[in-house]
């Protein structure tokens, strides 16, 4: 409480949180008369930083996209795979090789895989016996019929189109990993992989984005 003396008598003035409120005193013939006034409710402004990360693949694939808070961080980066044939294929060192320098700056935090086809996948998998994965090609190709004989309506651009498409909802286009210390913090035989389901190689590309502390 703060005490203020007037012309017409005293003053006290609380200040709380939010809330304003005061007391007057007013001496009458010898007489004290208190009278309340209504308190009035305030709002305190609170100044928040929002830090938005840029990111242009198309115009920036070379470096991560990454923010300066002082806080949680941000960082992002797309990544172009080559050609790869037909088949299930390890990318993580490839993955690890382009965010490598970004990711070693997360101490605890999560790495979010996303591939932009929709006629490929990503999964995680075996990452010591190549085996696995020539078996797991042979498994996807049992399961969804591909050729003439097939009862599939989109065929406009070419007999293993559909089947791709159908694959690579099966498996996903999109992994969550997370980050220990700089590292992705995978088990020790698991691997990321990229599955290419059509027939003729094409690049693909990879937006990787980190989230973290």
């Amino acid at each position: 409480m703060v005490k203020v003396k007037g012309p017409f008598g005293r003053f006290w003035f609380g200040v709380g949180v939010g809330i304003l409120s005061a007391i007057v005193v007013i001496g009458l013939r010898g007489k004290s008369i208190a009278m309340q006034s209504s308190t009035i409710f305030f709002t305190v402004p609170v100044r928040v930083r929002s830090v938005l990360t840029p990111a242009n693949p198309s115009t920036d694939r070379g470096s991560m996209a990454t923010s300066s808070s002082s806080g949680p961080k941000w960082a992002q980066k797309t990544i172009t795979l080559p050609p790869l044939k037909r088949g299930c294929h390890l990318i993580t060192p490839k993955i690890v090789k382009e965010i490598g320098k970004d990711l070693s700056d997360f101490n605890c935090g999560l790495a979010h895989v996303f591939l932009q086809h929709t006629s490929a996948s990503l999964t995680i998998n075996e990452n010591y016996d190549p085996d696995v994965q020539a078996d797991t090609e042979t498994f996807l190709n049992r399961i969804v019929p591909e050729g003439n004989s097939a009862p599939w309506r989109h065929t406009m651009e070419g007999p293993d189109d559909m089947p791709a498409h159908i694959k690579s909802s099966m498996f996903g286009c999109q992994l969550t990993i997370p980050i220990t210390k700089g590292k992705l913090n995978m088990g020790t035989w698991q691997g990321i992989w990229l599955c290419e389901h059509r027939d003729a190689p094409t690049a693909r590309r990879v937006v990787v984005t980190l989230n973290g502390i």
